[in-house]
Order: structure tokens, then C-alpha cells, then sequence
């Protein structure tokens, strides 16, 4: 699966209303819809400035509701279907956000600048600390279209010239 326009991850992200999955790795089930708007909310309050990383929470969950039994290959998959749609970053930080992934990071390294790995791997340990804290939090995240404008920034930045 590839998305290609944030209407399409609007309507992925709209079906996991009441789809449950968990948090992270031996969770409790949560409502994926609302997890992904804790966790984004959470990195939103966190990290202001860093867009893609409140992004990279919001989509993270997109893997379970495609492949709910496959928790090796989900991240993956959820990470393989952002990328041409919100770029490089987001995509790593989503496969990397898993907690295994995030203590051995020479195993998936891909092709960057020793710091620009430091500075992602940082950041997918502060995106795997929001999906942990966002099982638990009770805040009022907002609704899913309140995420509409950032994601046709970030998708803007990252879309390919000439692609529909």
C-alpha cells in the first residue's frame, strides 16, 4: 500500500475509529484513532516546532490496522506507505519508533550522516515515549481534522514535482 494524498491518510486514519490495537509492544488495547491523536497531541505540546515528528505519531498506527497480527512487519508496512506522501524523515522515524528497533539502530540504519542518525534516533525514542505515555493519557486530544493542515504541509514539502 502507497499513499498518495492526504485525503487517502485522512480515510486510513478516520477507519481506525474503534479498530483496537495496542500501544506498543505488550500494551493493553487502545483505540487506535484515539491513540494516534494522543500521541501526536503529546509530541505536539513537547516538540512544537517539529512537525513531522507530531506527523510520524499521528501515523504510526496505521500498520495495525493493516496488518493487526504482524507486529515485526507492521511498522514497516505503516512506514513503506507514508514515505512518498511525508517524506524520508517520517518514515524512519515510524519504522524506528518500536522499541527494539530504537536500542539497535545499526541493524536498520540507512544510508545518512552519523548525526543526522543520532538526531533520529532521538527522536524515535521520544516518538516511542508519546506512544507509551498515550496509552495512559486521558487528555482531550482534538479531533483528526484539527491535523489536516499539518499534514498537507508536511505532505507539501515531501510530495514529488508532478506528482497527482
Amino acid at each position: 500500500m502507497e499513499l498518495r494524498s492526504v485525503e487517502e491518510l485522512m480515510d486510513l486514519l478516520h477507519a481506525c475509529r474503534g479498530a483496537r490495537g495496542t500501544a506498543c509492544a505488550g500494551g493493553a488495547p487502545v483505540d487506535l484513532h484515539d491513540h494516534a491523536l494522543q500521541t501526536a497531541a503529546l509530541l505536539r505540546r513537547s516538540r512544537p516546532a517539529d512537525k513531522e515528528l507530531q506527523v510520524a505519531g499521528l501515523v504510526h498506527v496505521i500498520g495495525q490496522l493493516s496488518r493487526p497480527g504482524d507486529l515485526a512487519g507492521r511498522a514497516d508496512h505503516a512506514a513503506g506507505a507514508v514515505r512518498p506522501l511525508l517524506g524520508e524523515r517520517v518514515s524512519l522515524l515510524v519504522r524506528l519508533h518500536r522499541e527494539d528497533r530504537v536500542r539497535e539502530p545499526a541493524v536498520h540504519r540507512p544510508v545518512m550522516d552519523e548525526p543526522v542518525i543520532d538526531d533520529v534516533m532521538d527522536d524515535a525514542l521520544i516518538l516511542r515515549q508519546a506512544d507509551e505515555s498515550a496509552r495512559t493519557a486521558g487528555l482531550d486530544a482534538g479531533v483528526l481534522e484539527d491535523w489536516r493542515t499539518v499534514l498537507e504541509l508536511v505532505s507539501a514539502r515531501h510530495t514529488r514535482l508532478g506528482a497527482p
